[in-house]
């Protein structure tokens, strides 16, 4: 089942425009925006925006659990258990069609045009599952709404998203709309990320264990992001932690938008002494004095595949179509049904 948004009471940390957009958007409110847990939301903004969340699951060594966004249980805990413990594993499944489908069934009944906004296709298929459900339930309801977006990016980039989405909807626009605003506005949402090891990414297959091993040897960090379909991308191999956070830092000032108005956001996995150390940095840049930096923790869902230590900053920036690869491009033309020239 879905989990509802809470109402909104007073969070001291949540930046103003995230609960003015909130309480505008309650106030209008045409349309229903749903969400997942994986956007990685910090405490307090899923309740400042109105818009109900479909949580993911893990298994750990003691069973099946839901992710709640840390309500009820703690991320220094669950990751300090993870280095004591290297050889416990956790496993994640993709929501299934029969879940989506319960939680756009109620939407349907309640009438309302719904946007769902899910995790990136180019590390789950939940968002296909989604699709499927969306579809179920309109030869149900042919008069019902809905439209499923993948935000073709992970964890607090989806946040991001979501805070303009649920803006552009208390200024007036329509289900349809938001899915045509948000189907562009995902490609400039930039997120660059680092980690303290190999470890968990050789534990499920992402990478083979011998390059791990040699990784950690000649502690090499490497810096990360996402390419335009979701899909996680290498960009470089930094020698040490901190040249790995400069390259992060240097992303950002080549990246950025510029419009302190929209915030920043920075993630960690129990990795909050860099995490500091980067909203220090990006203070330092000229005109982002003051703008709003929202902290969070990455859940276990994607947490149990980066492991420990990861730290990302995520921000709007250019257009991140205009960096495509040539493949890129290709596979872009080739969906159109037009020819590479």
């Amino acid at each position: 089942m879905g989990q509802q948004a809470h109402a909104i009471t007073d969070a001291p940390d949540v930046p103003a425009g995230v609960k003015s957009a909130g309480r505008a958007y309650h106030q209008r409110r045409n349309v229903k925006i749903i969400v997942d847990s994986t956007a990685d939301f910090a405490p307090g903004v899923v309740e400042q925006l109105g818009v109900e969340v479909i949580p993911f699951t893990y298994v750990g060594p003691d069973g099946e659990h839901v992710d709640d966004m840390w309500a009820e249980s703690d991320p220094h805990e669950f990751y300090e258990n993870m280095r004591k413990h290297p050889d416990v594993h956790y496993t994640t499944a993709a929501v299934t069609p029969g879940r989506y489908y319960e939680v756009f069934k109620r939407a349907a009944q309640e009438g309302m045009p719904t946007l769902y906004m899910g995790l990136t296709e180019g590390l789950s298929s939940s968002i296909n599952s989604a699709r499927q459900a969306a579809e179920m339930v309109q030869r149900e309801y042919p008069d019902f709404e809905i439209y499923v977006l993948d935000n073709k990016c992970d964890s607090v980039a989806g946040e991001l998203l979501a805070i303009e989405v649920v803006r552009q909807a208390s200024n007036g626009l329509s289900a349809k709309e938001l899915f045509e605003w948000a189907s562009d506005a995902r490609y400039f949402v930039h997120g660059y990320f680092t980690l303290d090891s190999f470890d968990a990414l050789a534990a499920g297959g992402r990478i083979p264990p011998a390059a791990a091993n040699v990784g950690g040897k000649l502690d090499i960090k490497p810096e990360l992001s996402y390419d335009t379909n979701g899909a996680l991308t290498l960009r470089g191999m930094c020698r040490g932690r901190k040249k790995a956070l400069r390259a992060i830092l240097q992303d950002f000032r080549d990246n950025y938008a510029h419009d302190t108005t929209l915030p920043l956001a920075i993630v960690s996995t129990d990795a909050q002494k860099d995490a500091d150390w980067l909203e220090r940095e990006v203070r330092k840049e000229k005109g982002c004095e003051d703008v709003a930096i929202i902290h969070s923790s990455v859940s276990p869902i994607l947490g149990s595949h980066v492991g420990p230590g990861m730290v990302a900053l995520v921000f709007w920036g250019t257009d991140r179509r205009e960096k495509m690869s040539l493949t890129d491009r290709i596979a872009r033309k080739v969906k159109r049904g037009g020819s590479a020239q």
